[in-house]
């Protein structure tokens, strides 16, 4: 009797201990337990045997192993979204200080620990993003299928330290019930000896870790302010989903490894981040910003978005920009942004290249200016723009652009509100379009003063097969240009330069796909091809064992003689050459 009651404790503590193990050894860790190297913005994430799901009670929390310190603590019984009879939200009074042409003395610094990473009175889970101190609300936990990230607070932790993570029962469940929470130290890791050089122009961000950040905000966060040499962050493939949000930042290039394989995206929109209620959110230079969007460049000059796409994921249509852009001299070259409302929100002056705006409002809106040329705009609902210049600076200009819709509808060009205190100057012109699913009138104009505006249309075809538009029956208020009367209007404004005040945008040469090794039989014809962003466009000339082939100057070479071959591409800012691939003749 008594071998059979020992046995039977045996049993019992021997589950007690065997249970909890195979849990950990069922779920998948990130950080790795006991894991090293470990860049300081990491998300925590666990990897199921079966979707979680999100409790309402419990906490997340994260100590300095040196001295048991609490680093960061998530509380999921606080609220992620403000309910809807609570749209708008007030911040604080003055959380945006500036002096017009100084921002050393704006009250915040980006990018650096604010210690204050802790709900405000409005009780909703809240976030540093960008050094902006009246914060984000965000989720802190976000499930896609079997996998769970948990988002701590941006900038609490640091390098050269070793940390723990205790979850409580009931954060996270399953459904067999194997998962009861992480205690003591059994999740530990060690962050890196030290962050990449103060003087890096080259940093690389991967959602795995082998990067020199995790995330796409770590990377910015790292930068100074206007800093004066370009640096390049080269965003691995992968999903970044994270609000992204910088200002004061200058030089700066974001780079893709693939246009289709990175992603930056979120579930932001405006009942996340509404406006507030108590100042006024203008989005010129120094007022308080739109905080909506996926991807916000706020206050910032020369930034370059190269590559990539960017996507507000609300499931619904949603005031929720995917790209807001705020400053001057941006670049955007081969970028997708997917809006779930409006798409792109443009104030200052920016440049848009074989890129793609996909949206369900007014797809791009904003005081400008701005110039697309060889742009895709897609809409789901709306109108293609609402345009809000005022009388100083240009609108929107678009060159050789396509517009169509998705769905059985149609819909214009633009929407104007033409009131003397609102929208009285507006301009859109659109040159050498290709046009699909556009209303008869083209424009929609509301109001009664349209003599400043300017919505203006040249030599409009057909998508689907090129043919003249029939443009009879545009709105009284639009005008169509002929080269014959307005040559000069037609080469102005087909120039960048004159229509962003001066400014003629300029990026050096980066090669977006390389050409590959190929392997053909003899007679048959290969093409090597090179694909490359560049502004303006590059020149080519390819190379065959390191000599020059006359007339090889696109970016597809046709060849039948083996060899190696390189090509370079050149503009005014820089040159770069390719890998050099084997072409093989059998």
């Amino acid at each position: 009797m008594k071998r059979k009651i020992v046995a039977a404790l045996f049993c019992i503590l021997w589950i007690g201990w065997i249970t909890p193990t195979l849990a950990f050894e069922t779920i998948g860790y990130f950080p790795a337990r006991q894991g090293s190297n470990v860049n300081p913005d990491t998300h925590l994430v666990l990897t199921f045997p079966s979707t979680p799901t999100i409790g309402n009670s419990g906490k997340i929390r994260i100590y300095d192993a040196s001295n048991d310190r609490l680093v960061d603590v998530l509380d999921m019984s606080i609220p992620v979204v403000p309910p809807r009879n609570k749209k708008k939200v007030p911040y604080t009074e003055v959380p945006y200080i500036y002096i017009p042409g100084d921002w050393t003395n704006a009250n915040t610094k980006p990018g650096t620990p604010s210690g204050t990473a802790l709900p405000t009175r409005d009780d909703h889970q809240l976030t540093i993003i960008g050094g902006f101190t009246d914060g984000f609300h965000f989720y802190p936990i976000i499930v896609h299928d079997k996998v769970a990230t948990l988002y701590l607070h941006h900038n609490l932790l640091e390098y050269n330290k070793t940390y723990y993570v205790q979850i409580d029962p009931g954060v996270l469940t399953v459904e067999d019930g194997s998962f009861n929470g992480v205690s003591g130290k059994s999740w530990s890791f060690s962050t890196k000896k030290s962050p990449p050089p103060a003087d890096s122009t080259w940093l690389v961000v991967s959602t795995d870790g082998s990067g020199d950040f995790n995330t796409v905000q770590g990377a910015i966060d790292f930068l100074p302010c206007y800093n004066p040499q370009r640096v390049t962050i080269f965003i691995k493939n992968g999903r970044y989903e994270e609000i992204v949000y910088f200002r004061q930042k200058s030089n700066i290039t974001l780079l893709g490894e693939d246009r289709d394989k990175v992603k930056v995206c979120y579930r932001n929109n405006e009942i996340l981040n509404p406006h507030p209620v108590n100042i006024a959110t203008n989005h010129y230079p120094g007022t308080f910003p739109s905080r909506r969007a996926a991807f916000t460049v706020d206050a910032c000059s020369g930034i370059h978005l190269v590559n990539f796409t960017i996507e507000s994921i609300n499931p619904d249509p949603a005031q929720a920009e995917g790209l807001t852009l705020v400053g001057e001299r941006h670049i955007v070259s081969n970028v997708t942004n997917i809006g779930s409302g409006d798409s792109l929100q443009v104030n200052g002056s920016a440049y848009f290249v074989d890129s793609s705006n996909t949206g369900w409002g007014h797809n791009i809106l904003g005081r400008g200016p701005a110039f697309f040329h060889r742009c895709d705009h897609i809409s789901t609902f709306g109108p293609h723009m609402l345009v809000r210049n005022t009388r100083h600076n240009h609108g929107y200009v678009c060159l050789e652009c396509k517009f169509w819709t998705t769905g059985d509808f149609d819909t214009t060009f633009s929407q104007a509100r033409a009131v003397p205190t609102e929208h009285a100057y507006v301009e859109a012109v659109i040159l050498n379009c290709a046009l699909e699913d556009i209303r008869p009138n083209g424009w929609d104009v509301a109001g009664d003063d349209t003599s400043d505006i300017h919505y203006w249309e040249y030599n409009s075809t057909n998508l689907k097969d090129g043919s003249p538009v029939d443009v009879s029956q545009r709105n009284p208020v639009s005008r169509q240009l002929t080269m014959e009367n307005d040559a000069e209007v037609i080469a102005n404004y087909s120039s960048p330069a004159y229509v962003l005040g001066g400014w003629d945008p300029q990026m050096a040469p980066i090669i977006l796909i390389q050409p590959e090794p190929t392997t053909v039989s003899a007679g048959q014809t290969a093409s090597l091809t090179v694909k490359v962003a560049a502004v303006p466009d590059a020149s080519y000339q390819w190379f065959k064992d390191g000599k020059t082939i006359a007339g090889a100057t696109d970016m597809t070479l046709k060849t039948e003689s083996a060899g190696t071959y390189t090509v370079t591409a050149q503009n005014d800012s820089g040159t770069v050459t390719s890998q050099a691939v084997t072409l093989t003749v059998k």
